[in-house]
């Protein structure tokens, strides 16, 4: 099981690697048979050509990831996260407050991520 230290290392590369727009790094971070559910409640993203696909459109969208508070870990294998996506949508400047739950393997890499935000936490800026 990975430590708390490297989960949040981990957590601390996707948000910089998606301030890089470095789409390859964000994939490299995921097991090959990772599920993710962005966001709670849609249709689940499955596998890494899915993965792959939706990190390379999403480093298109996202002006910005900032971190709302520290990274947590767990007394397992996961950790969490808090942070506001700052975007354009429909033409206008918008933060989605989020919080990402992340759940490892052995090797440290992701193999379920849920993105827990709704409507009501997309504010205009």
């Amino acid at each position: 099981m990975p430590t708390q230290a490297e989960m949040k290392a981990v957590m601390q590369k996707y948000i910089d690697s998606f301030n890089n727009r470095n789409a390859d790094t964000l994939v490299s971070l995921f097991a090959d048979n990772a599920r993710i559910e962005d966001p709670v409640g849609s249709q689940p993203i499955e596998g890494k050509e899915a993965i792959t696909s939706f990190y390379q459109k999403g480093i298109t969208l996202v002006n910005k990831l900032e971190l709302a508070a520290p990274i947590r870990g767990s007394h397992s294998n996961s950790a969490a996260m808090a942070f506001i996506i700052n975007m354009d949508m429909d033409g206008k400047e918008v933060q989605i407050h989020c919080i990402d739950v992340m759940t490892f393997n052995d090797s440290g890499k992701v193999v379920d991520m849920k993105a827990y935000w709704g409507p009501e936490d997309i504010k205009g800026v």
